[in-house]
């Protein structure tokens, strides 16, 4: 599904993220990605989606090598990906139930499969009862949640989630966590950029380590590794 050739990063002020970095991801696989701060995992993440371009190298996804992708082909690689973020990026004005609506309203999709999807989506991830409700009436994790919902509502193939838990507490973690592998159960590749030692510790998925900008390990059952 997802093929990182020979791929490169260096910044224009001269750092280098990531160096000949090659993976293969394949459909419905669990990874995580860890690795200290600054390590690059943020950079390895977020070229997947098109948000940063490589120096060198290829990225396929579904067959098709993304980095020459044309800028007005972007959105439409993104249709089939759901992207969560550590700081939620929830629309304020806009009720739970409108927030998940708005990942279909910009794919143009009828209101009735709106209608249907929604309500679906957020009883899967335990906000059923919530629909009315604002992001600011609403705790870290229950905010989270919501995210969640709107990155799923369209059944992507891939869900990337980059230190999603990083505000959480623990137990709230967990509960995402397994909202995670249960949609990975269902068939969805699930990629997660974590700190969290204790999460990758537990769930034994596989696990790629980056340490200054290169792989160090690839699990199938790995563990986190580092003390921080």
């Amino acid at each position: 599904m997802i093929e990182m050739i020979d791929v490169s990063k260096t910044y224009k002020n001269g750092v280098m993220a990531l160096s000949d970095i090659n993976i293969t991801i394949p459909r419905g696989d669990f990874l995580f990605v860890v690795g200290s701060s600054g390590a690059g995992k943020s950079t390895l993440i977020k070229m997947i989606f098109r948000e940063e371009l490589p120096t060198s190298g290829s990225i396929i996804v579904n067959g098709k090598n993304i980095v020459h992708l044309k800028e007005w082909e972007v959105p439409y690689l993104r249709r089939n990906m759901g992207i969560v973020f550590q700081d939620f990026r929830l629309l304020p004005n806009k009720t739970v139930f409108e927030n998940v609506a708005f990942a279909l309203q910009v794919i143009e999709a009828p209101r009735r499969e709106i209608q249907k999807k929604v309500p679906h989506v957020l009883e899967m991830v335990g906000l059923g009862d919530k629909g009315k409700v604002y992001p600011n009436q609403m705790s870290g994790g229950e905010q989270q949640r919501v995210a969640i919902a709107r990155a799923i509502v369209n059944n992507p193939l891939l869900v990337i989630a980059d230190e999603p838990t990083g505000n959480l507490d623990p137990d709230t973690s967990w509960e995402i966590m397994r909202i995670f592998e249960q949609i990975n159960k269902a068939g969805t590749t699930m990629i997660v950029a974590t700190h969290e030692k204790a999460i990758v510790d537990g769930m034994q998925k596989r696990v790629i380590a980056i340490e200054q900008g290169n792989i160090a390990r690839d699990e199938l059952k790995g563990v986190y590794g580092y003390e921080d």
